[in-house]
């Protein structure tokens, strides 16, 4: 039983907006965590290191899901053409923008002594065509595409016999848990393979490990009862998660176990511990969601809407402004505060006074075109 095709989910409209504020928060914060980032702080704080690899093992792989999500909702909808096209529309042509506009400033900060100003530096920089933090829409490019025949698949004769052993596996309340298995050995295994942790789609290690949720989110909105098995198991999973991240800073914390387990082990255990915290963190804050987060106010649709070039200029944004805030003669705490505020008033107003308003930068950074305009449009074509 699927979900209503015009059913809304107000919990995704709030967890995409509270899932990219934490990734500019994580950003705004990496200048400080001792890191090799874009531009460092000469002092670090390893608790904020801490703190911050946490959340990293379950904020992105749950924007994937949500993803997923929208996938499955939007072509029932929509045809497979028209899916396909506005998918290309609305992620390729602002990628594009987005290395070679958005991306080359960060570039440019990062190796600022190597050139006597940006504009001299500009043309090698842009035709580097780095996708930087823009990686996460090269992915969903991917992704998109290869959702279009598995939504064929969740919708035909076969996928009936395997959702029917999902929901009789998910009566459980550790049903949904299990589905980690799977999780565990696609991380471990491809890592294995592929040992590098860069960003490309081409390293399978990451790719396939952010395709699981990808995939997952869509098995679980095309399913209704599945859904609401994980409002229903949401204490259990918070549980789990309690669990899991007192395994994750357990193994963290522990001392050198160079002597009794090899790199690749070490490593393996390591894999899947966060592979522990990303799965049961995901089912919590989706659990908990569903139950609390039920209402989508007017300032979220407007957060919504402009989430997207919010994302593709956040990161930039704050590189700028935190080249010259980590000079600062003030603590850390200061300074992070000060870069959190700074950048996200700039990062607002330029999606708020220069993408919103123009049709132009719409159609740049992946919005749909206002309405009247569409109107006008369409009266002219009936003139001619």
């Amino acid at each position: 039983m699927q979900l209503k095709n015009n059913q809304r989910l107000p919990e995704l409209d709030w967890l995409r907006v509270i899932l990219i504020f934490a990734v500019f928060i994580h950003h705004v914060c990496m200048p400080f965590n001792g890191d090799n980032w874009h531009i460092m702080n000469t002092e670090s704080s390893k608790l904020l290191d801490d703190v911050m690899v946490y959340f990293e093992q379950f904020r992105l792989p749950t924007l994937f899901f949500i993803s997923g999500v929208g996938a499955v909702i939007l072509l029932s909808k929509i045809s497979v053409k028209k899916f396909a096209s506005d998918k290309l529309l609305r992620l390729l042509i602002p990628l594009i923008v987005g290395v070679l506009f958005v991306v080359p400033p960060q570039s440019y900060i990062e190796n600022i002594s190597q050139y006597e100003s940006f504009w001299q530096a500009y043309p090698s920089l842009a035709l580097n065509l780095s996708t930087n933090h823009l990686w996460f829409i090269e992915y969903l490019i991917v992704f998109s595409l290869l959702a279009i025949p598995l939504n064929t698949f969740l919708n035909t004769k076969a996928s009936t016999k395997v959702f029917k052993y999902i929901i009789k596996l998910t009566k459980f309340k550790g049903g949904l848990f299990l589905f980690v298995s799977l999780l565990i050995v696609i991380k471990i295994s491809f890592s294995l393979f592929f040992p590098s942790d860069d960003n490309k789609i081409e390293n399978l290690s990451s790719s396939s490990y952010y395709l699981f949720f990808f995939i997952t989110g869509m098995i679980f909105v095309a399913n209704k009862e599945l859904w609401q098995r994980v409002c229903e198991h949401r204490l259990y999973h918070l549980i789990i998660l309690l669990i899991s991240t007192v395994i994750f800073y357990g193994y963290y914390y522990s001392p050198d176990l160079s002597d009794y387990l090899s790199l690749n082990v070490r490593w393996s255990i390591w894999w899947l511990v966060c592979c522990f915290v990303s799965w049961s963190a995901l089912l919590t804050i989706l659990g908990y969601a569903q139950f609390y987060l039920n209402k989508t106010p007017q300032w979220l649709r407007l957060s919504n809407e402009l989430i997207y070039p919010f994302y593709i200029f956040h990161q930039t944004v704050i590189v700028v402004i935190g080249f010259y805030v980590i000079n600062w003669q003030t603590s850390i705490l200061i300074k992070i505060i000060s870069l959190l505020f700074l950048s996200l008033i700039t990062t607002c107003g330029i999606c708020l006074f220069i993408i919103k308003p123009f049709n132009l930068f719409r159609f740049l950074f992946g919005l749909k075109l206002k309405e009247k305009t569409k109107l006008l449009l369409s009266n002219k074509t009936e003139y001619f």
